[in-house]
């Protein structure tokens, strides 16, 4: 009885909660923020970053993040990128991500959760929602 329990336990304690930390930024320049919520936080290197962040950057910003997962972002000038939904189990390395650009620019270098399955990670637009699978790219959104 006492060995199913501490392994529920370590179920439980093995899947990414919503409120754990999902990446860190690595690099921020010029005028950036993060927003949670109704708050702005200044994205020094460090920071960790939450599901439900959204990364706003102004004509001079830039930020560099890396995921749990090892997915680079690199967010460029007047950006709004939202990350929406992150979910990770480290013991099974599977999972889903969705980011939505709403305007500016986001480069990417997939990790774990684009590799496990397919559609597991998504790129949200206001025209278009890009499936992605284990590659770089570049997104766009005037």
């Amino acid at each position: 009885m006492m060995r199913k329990a501490m392994l529920a336990l370590y179920m439980l304690a093995a899947v990414q909660p919503a409120w754990a930390e999902i990446g860190r930024i690595k690099r921020s320049v010029g005028t950036v923020s993060v927003e949670r919520g109704a708050t702005k936080l200044q994205p020094a290197p460090g920071l960790q970053l939450l599901a439900g962040d959204t990364l706003v950057t102004g004509k001079d910003g830039q930020i560099s993040l890396t995921f749990i997962d090892n997915t680079r972002f690199a967010v460029g000038p007047n950006s709004r990128i939202a990350v929406s939904q992150f979910d990770f189990d480290r013991t099974t390395q599977m999972g889903s991500f969705v980011t939505q650009v709403n305007r500016g620019s986001l480069a990417v270098v997939s990790g774990q959760i684009a590799h496990s399955a397919r559609d597991a990670m998504k790129v949200r637009t206001p025209t278009s929602l890009l499936g992605v699978r284990g590659t770089r790219f570049i997104v766009e959104v005037p």
